[in-house]
């Protein structure tokens, strides 16, 4: 039997094998969600005039002793520009016009009193050069760069994007998925069971998981135990799916065909087996067209774990999303290590007084003990060790 990897080692074989699944071109209100693939500069200076940044009047300040103005009419927000010729009058402006040419100060309407025609400052009115006008290019200039490649596309990607005229945008293309449930104890949700039967989960857990990282073109599938079965299921969905994401079948028990029907599919394995607890068995590697096939244990924390810490992430990278740098937090309470394998713990987070991270540990009693887990946001990865992780150590997190 070969020798476990290290969790690290696992990483950095997935890194250096998964492939690219390129880009298109969408419509502007196609890319919510998505992954930028282009730079996007400004299309001319930010604001591109002088902007008003309050509903009053834009005047002429000269001396200052000038408290009562004339109306000269009114720059509205989308008018072109007024220009202004009587420092003894204004031009009423509303939130974000032009100013006026002439002008180099704006009262707010709440700072006047109006009599007819006329606008008088009230004797609270200290007016200021410049005040409460957003000055043309302070934003930044035409050309400046404003979002680089590895950006997923927010509300505040959306608002650069169409603020400057990008209708099309060149975006990460998604890779098409396959969920493999393995299993002859399988039975469907709305099934009744069967003695030794127990319930589809893993598949929909992890479609959902892949859904919240924007994954949403995913097809479930399920196998039974059953070698040729499972080699022609396989082969189908690697004619037809990017990746294939099987779970169950992927241990050494006697009825765990998958790496055997993926070896003879000429699926190149990558890695298999990991000093890792739970998820020991998981296995990686390579179709032959270059499709990804990640096989997870079947117990459900097990897959769990192993999609948070492996599959999410990798599937991230491939299309170009920036990693974040990795979350750490501190353990509220010790956490029990092993000597040579590393540990994912379950936890559930809080943050203190101060806004530091804490991870409390809710510990599974087996990989297949997935009640409690809605009560937890994620697991933390502990390094093998002699010794428990104590009460306040810095350790990385890994979300659900």
């Amino acid at each position: 039997m070969s020798e476990l990897l290290s969790v690290a080692e696992a990483d950095q074989r997935i890194r250096a094998r998964m492939p690219f699944f390129g880009s298109e071109r969408l419509p502007l209100d196609a890319v919510m969600g998505r992954v930028l693939h282009q730079e996007v500069q400004a299309e001319r200076d930010q604001p591109p005039f002088d902007r008003v940044m309050m509903d009053g009047i834009a005047i002429m300040l000269g001396d200052g002793a000038t408290r009562a103005f004339r109306r000269d009419g009114a720059q509205l927000a989308g008018m072109s520009g007024r220009v202004l010729r009587d420092p003894g009058a204004c031009i009423e402006v509303t939130t974000g016009a032009m100013l006026p040419d002439g002008c180099d100060g704006v009262i707010p309407i709440e700072h006047t009193r109006r009599e007819g025609e006329q606008f008088v400052l009230l004797d609270s009115c200290v007016p200021a050069h410049r005040q409460f006008i957003h000055a043309r290019g302070s934003d930044c200039r035409a050309g400046a760069a404003l979002l680089a490649p590895g950006l997923r596309i927010r509300a505040p990607e959306m608002a650069v994007l169409a603020a400057n005229g990008v209708a099309e945008v060149e975006v990460a293309r998604r890779p098409s998925v396959a969920i493999v449930a393995t299993g002859d104890e399988l039975a469907e949700v709305d099934e009744p069971l069967a003695p030794g039967q127990i319930r589809r989960s893993n598949d929909r857990a992890l479609a959902t998981a892949l859904a919240a990282r924007g994954f949403d073109d995913v097809q479930l599938v399920r196998v039974p135990d059953e070698l040729q079965a499972t080699r022609r299921k396989l082969a189908e969905l690697l004619a037809s799916r990017q990746v294939l994401v099987v779970s169950g079948g992927v241990s050494v028990g006697q009825r765990d065909y998958v790496p055997e029907a993926l070896r003879s599919l000429g699926v190149e394995e990558v890695l298999h087996r990991v000093a890792q607890r739970p998820g020991k068995p998981l296995w990686f590697g390579i179709g032959p067209q270059g499709q990804a096939v990640f096989a997870l244990p079947g117990n459900p924390v097990s897959a769990l774990v192993c999609a948070a810490r492996y599959l999410l992430p990798a599937l991230e990278r491939a299309i170009g999303l920036a990693p974040p740098e990795p979350m750490r937090v501190a353990l509220a309470e010790a956490a029990a290590t092993h000597p040579a394998l590393t540990c994912f713990v379950p936890v559930r987070l809080h943050h203190d007084a101060e806004g530091r991270a804490w991870a409390r540990p809710l510990p599974c009693r087996t990989s297949g003990d997935f009640s409690a887990l809605p009560q937890t946001h994620g697991v933390v990865e502990l390094p093998p060790a002699g010794a428990a992780a104590a009460a306040g150590s810095a350790v990385v997190f890994h979300g659900w």
